[in-house]
């Protein structure tokens, strides 16, 4: 089987719109959460949310190509040009490249101002690219256009675990033969006041913070943005002297067949140990994990029980970047997997913010407040959506 390593990453969130302003707020602990800037915020009771500060389309695009770009897909050919070069990927892949990106809503803005036009400005008509631009597949058919892949392409949306399916289902088809390169992670604009609203109504988010695992939090905050990973087949990487950032070691996915909405214990467990088993890692070799965290009540809890089942009390340090980025929905797995690319290749485990007293439900190792130095040779990153869907993937040290 085909050995999976990443030789590149882009990004664009709440903390920096590039990798190397990202790690630094990953090292420095600090916080990308505000006030929502965004057309009719005032309407809404939760006012806060990880927004890109400053996103400015019109200086990164021609203004020719802007009409067919959602933020979603502005977001990844944002991340994926920095994923690219950091890689650098030659010209004319064509089959032998591909792309797999998650996104839960994709174009919502579009849907959000068509909408408005139709039914608040009375206008007949909206237009003729609205379909182009909402679509949950724009970004990642964006991406093969502007990077010429001609292989495998299509967009995954499973909530809150598409960019860790969309990964997974990345690893496997290098494994498979089927591409030597795949442009994979997720893209996310949910932040408008259609968007907020929605999420509004489930009663689960925080009205100042997110404070995953804490004792006293409030739910989760959303967030915006996109991370893009260069996954590649290892021989391919070094045949062409490419640098390894690190191994893509496994994937597991599973489903709870249960409740739509509530999270089960048993089918993380069963996730998380299907990563274990595809890396060939035993528990007591991974030395962080990167959780799901969202700053729920039930979420933490479950997940808590779920590490303890799996790793036993030695369970590796635990960290939820969601309460520095936001919970970025279909992107979030894959900006949580460039701060596990973080965590291996600079020895720094990122911190959970927020964090103001240890819940007796979640008797976990946290990683509180500040970063944490230590050298880890293998992480898992854990993603749990609503409609009962886990995914999980393991990465090691290149």
């Amino acid at each position: 089987m085909r050995r999976v390593v990443i030789t590149g990453i882009g990004t664009v969130n709440a903390l920096a719109q590039d990798v190397p302003g990202t790690f630094q707020a990953l090292r420095e602990g600090r916080c990308g959460i505000g006030p929502l800037g965004f057309r009719d915020a005032e309407r809404l009771t939760i006012r806060i949310g990880a927004e890109l500060r400053d996103w400015r389309p019109e200086e990164r695009f021609p203004a020719k190509d802007l009409p067919l770009y959602d933020r979603v897909t502005q977001y990844a050919l944002v991340a994926g040009a920095e994923a690219v070069a950091m890689a650098g990927l030659p010209e004319g892949l064509g089959p032998c490249g591909g792309v797999i990106l998650g996104t839960a809503a994709g174009g919502i803005q579009t849907w959000e101002d068509s909408y408005r036009a139709v039914f608040a400005e009375g206008k007949n008509r909206v237009s003729p690219l609205v379909v182009p631009r909402l679509m949950p597949n724009a970004p990642a058919s964006h991406l093969s256009i502007r990077h010429g892949l001609t292989g495998p392409v299509l967009a995954v949306s499973s909530a809150c675990a598409s960019a860790n399916h969309a990964m997974g289902l990345a690893l496997q088809q290098i494994r498979a033969g089927a591409a030597d390169v795949m442009l994979t992670g997720g893209a996310e604009a949910m932040l408008c006041f259609g968007g907020v609203k929605a999420w509004e109504g489930l009663r689960v988010l925080a009205p100042d913070a997110c404070r995953p695992f804490s004792l006293g939090r409030k739910g989760m905050v959303i967030g915006d943005g996109a991370g893009v990973l260069v996954f590649e087949a290892e021989d391919h990487a070094r045949a062409r002297g490419a640098t390894v950032l690190a191994e893509v070691a496994g994937f597991g996915m599973t489903a709870d067949a249960g409740d739509i909405v509530a999270p089960n214990v048993a089918g993380a467990v069963r996730a998380m140990e299907a990563a274990l088993r595809d890396a060939g890692l035993s528990p007591q070799e991974v030395g962080y994990i990167n959780a799901h965290g969202t700053g729920t009540l039930a979420n933490d809890r479950a997940e808590s029980a779920a590490v303890l089942q799996v790793f036993g009390a030695a369970a590796p340090p635990v960290s939820s970047t969601k309460a520095m980025h936001g919970h970025a929905i279909g992107a979030t797995g894959a900006l949580e997997a460039i701060a596990c690319v973080q965590a291996l290749r600079a020895g720094l485990l990122p911190p959970t913010l927020g964090f103001e007293a240890a819940d007796p439900d979640c008797p976990l190792d946290i990683v509180p407040l500040k970063a944490r130095p230590a050298r880890v040779e293998a992480v898992l990153s854990n993603a749990f959506a609503f409609g009962g869907l886990n995914a999980v993937l393991a990465f090691r040290r290149a």
